[in-house]
């Protein structure tokens, strides 16, 4: 179920999101600073990838005061948009009883996105 789950996430815009996240994570490692947050962009992308299957789970240092501290900037530069936009496409697919499962996805996506940072992305 999880292979069919995702082939039918990838048809109906699962790479598109992936792509997009690629893309803009190679946009911010162009820059030195940027390269911490384009790395948290590629840990979208590869659940945006293949998201059934896959959990987000929190590191040890998830609580450290530089994962916060990278967290708020992420959040204040763009991360509540990217989440807002996830949360808002998962209550979407919600209304109907057949996209629940893709709706869930979107919410892990919209977690994800939210707080990247001190967070892992591991098989279930």
């Amino acid at each position: 179920m999880r292979l069919l789950g995702n082939i039918i996430w990838l048809v109906f815009g699962g790479i598109i999101i992936a792509i997009e996240y690629v893309v803009s994570s190679l946009c911010l490692m162009a820059t030195i600073i940027g390269i911490p947050f384009g790395i948290q962009t590629l840990k979208l992308a590869m659940l945006a990838l293949w998201p059934f299957g896959s959990k987000v789970i929190d590191t040890g240092s998830s609580s450290g005061c530089l994962s916060v501290l990278m967290n708020i900037l992420w959040i204040i530069c763009g991360g509540i948009w990217i989440c807002l936009s996830h949360f808002l496409f998962g209550l979407i697919l919600y209304i109907t009883i057949i996209f629940i499962p893709f709706g869930r996805q979107h919410f892990k996506l919209a977690g994800l996105a939210l707080t990247p940072f001190g967070k892992q992305i591991v098989p279930k």
